[in-house]
């Protein structure tokens, strides 16, 4: 009797102390892209595209990815932009074949390619 009661005991304790899952911040959402954003332009029919939101609705994370693309774009040229816009801090990695981008606002996220 004695012997089960310490078992009792001992495998309560276990579910006790055993880790508890971390809450993990938002995951980012799919926003789909923006087809042909510049017409008439020399970037005509290249996309916005793999647009990503985390805590921020998708219509506003498209806004975000076209407005502030459109700055990024005004920007002196070199392998990375830093720049604000409307509130966000933007940075962009022009390094690679596609250039990518992070818009961040307080806990707010937005990532897009070009």
């Amino acid at each position: 009797m004695k012997k089960a009661v310490l078992l009792i005991l001992a495998i309560a304790a276990t579910v006790v102390v055993a880790p508890m899952p971390v809450a993990q911040a938002g995951s980012y959402q799919h926003c789909g892209s923006i087809s042909n954003p510049y017409p008439n332009t020399r970037y005509e029919g290249i996309p916005i595209s793999n647009i990503r939101a985390q805590n921020v609705r998708c219509e506003r994370a498209r806004r975000v990815a076209r407005g502030a693309h459109r700055k990024a774009l005004r920007q002196p040229p070199s392998n990375e932009v830093r720049f604000r816009w409307r509130g966000w801090r933007v940075r962009g990695d022009l390094s690679g074949r596609h250039d990518h981008y992070v818009a961040r606002r307080g806990d707010k996220r937005v990532r897009w390619t070009f």
